[in-house]
C-alpha cells in the first residue's frame, strides 16, 4: 500500500507548489493590469494578455497540439469561455478599485466555490460553511463601505468577477483530470483570446501599447500571468480538487497586497485591514477541517442512523 500512497502523495505536494507558484504570480497581475489599463482600454487588454500567452504557449506545446481531440476541444472552448467571462469583470473591476482591495475581493471566489458545490449536490449548507460566509460578508462589509454604506462599482464587478471565477474554477477541476492538461490549457488560452479579440472590435477601438511601460505590463500579463499561471494551474488540477484549488488561491491577495504596497505605496485603512483580516479568516474557516467533539462525532452518528444517512445533509 505505501508504494501506491507515495506516489499520489508526491503528485499532490507538487500539485501545490504548482498552484502556490501561480498564485504568486497572480499577485502581481493587479499591478500589471493597472499599468497597461492607462494606455488601452479593458477589453483591448484582456485580448493582448490572452493572446501573447496563448502564442507562448503554442510555440512551446505546438507537438501536443497536433495530438487534439474533439473531446480536449470541446473542454478548452468552455474553460476558455469561462475564464474569459471572468477576466471581464476582472479587468472592468480593477480599473475602477485599488490593486489590494482587488485582490481581496475577488478571493472571494475561494467562498463562492464550496456554495456552488452545496447548490449543485442540493444540500443545506454546514456550520462550517455558514460561519465562514458570515465572517466573509463581515469583512467585506468593513473592507468596502468605508465612509458611505454603499458598494463602488469597482467592487460590484470585483465580487462578480470572484463568483465567476468560482464557476471557473469547478468547470477546471472536472475536465483537467480527464484531459492533457498543457493542451487543455493553451487551447482555452486561445479561446480567451478570440473572444477578447472580438468584443474588442465590437465594442472598442483596437491599440498597441504606446509606452514602454505598456508594454512591460502587457508582456507581464500575457507571458507570466496567463501563460505560466494558467498552464500551472492545468497541470495542479489533475491533483487537487476544486476545493483545495481554492484554498490555495485563498493566498492570492495576500500577495497583491504585498505588490501592491511595495511597487506603487497602496495600502488600505485600519478598517479596511480589519476587514481584509476577517475575509481570510472566512476563507480558513471554509477550507479548513477542524475534527469534530466525540459527544458531536456520536449525535452525529446517532442522527444518520436514525434517518437511513439521508436526512441529514450538512452536519
Amino acid at each position: 500500500m505505501n508504494g501506491v500512497r507515495a506516489p499520489q502523495g508526491q503528485a499532490t505536494r507538487r500539485a501545490d507548489l504548482q498552484m502556490l507558484l501561480a498564485t504568486v504570480i497572480w499577485g502581481s497581475s493587479y499591478l500589471f493590469m493597472k499599468s497597461g489599463l492607462e494606455s488601452m482600454q479593458e477589453l483591448n487588454l484582456v485580448a493582448f494578455r490572452f493572446g501573447i500567452a496563448f502564442i507562448a504557449a503554442a510555440v512551446l506545446f505546438h507537438r501536443r497540439l497536433f495530438r487534439i481531440d474533439r473531446r480536449t476541444l470541446v473542454a478548452g472552448v468552455i474553460m476558455g469561455t469561462a475564464l474569459f467571462a471572468a477576466f471581464v469583470f476582472i479587468t472592468y473591476g480593477v480599473q475602477r478599485t485599488t490593486a489590494s482591495q482587488a485582490g481581496f475581493l475577488i478571493s472571494l471566489a475561494v467562498i463562492f466555490v464550496p456554495i456552488l458545490t452545496t447548490i449543485q449536490h442540493r444540500r443545506l449548507p454546514d456550520l462550517r460553511l455558514t460561519l465562514s460566509i458570515l465572517v466573509a460578508v463581515a469583512g467585506l462589509a468593513l473592507l468596502t463601505l468605508q465612509h458611505e454604506l454603499s458598494l463602488h462599482m469597482g467592487d460590484i464587478l470585483c465580487i462578480l468577477a470572484a463568483l465567476m471565477y468560482a464557476v471557473y474554477i469547478m468547470i477546471a477541476g472536472k475536465y483537467t483530470p480527464k484531459h492533457d492538461p498543457l493542451i487543455l490549457g493553451t487551447v482555452q488560452l486561445g479561446v480567451a483570446a478570440l473572444w477578447g479579440v472580438a468584443a474588442t472590435f465590437m465594442l472598442e477601438t483596437p491599440r498597441l501599447p504606446d509606452t514602454p511601460q505598456s508594454w512591460v505590463a502587457i508582456l507581464g500579463l500575457g507571458v507570466l500571468c496567463s501563460g505560466i499561471g494558467y498552464i500551472l494551474q492545468t497541470l495542479a488540477q489533475r491533483h487537487a480538487s476544486p476545493t483545495r484549488t481554492s484554498l490555495i488561491f485563498s493566498l492570492e491577495p495576500l500577495f497583491a497586497a504585498a505588490f501592491a504596497f511595495t511597487f506603487q505605496g497602496e495600502s488600505l485603512t485600519m478598517q479596511g485591514y480589519a476587514g481584509a483580516a476577517l475575509m481570510l479568516i472566512g476563507v480558513l474557516i471554509t477550507e479548513i477541517r477542524v475534527p469534530y467533539p466525540l459527544f458531536w462525532r456520536r449525535k452525529r452518528t446517532a442522527l444518520q442512523t436514525e434517518l437511513g444517512d439521508q436526512g441529514a445533509p450538512g452536519i
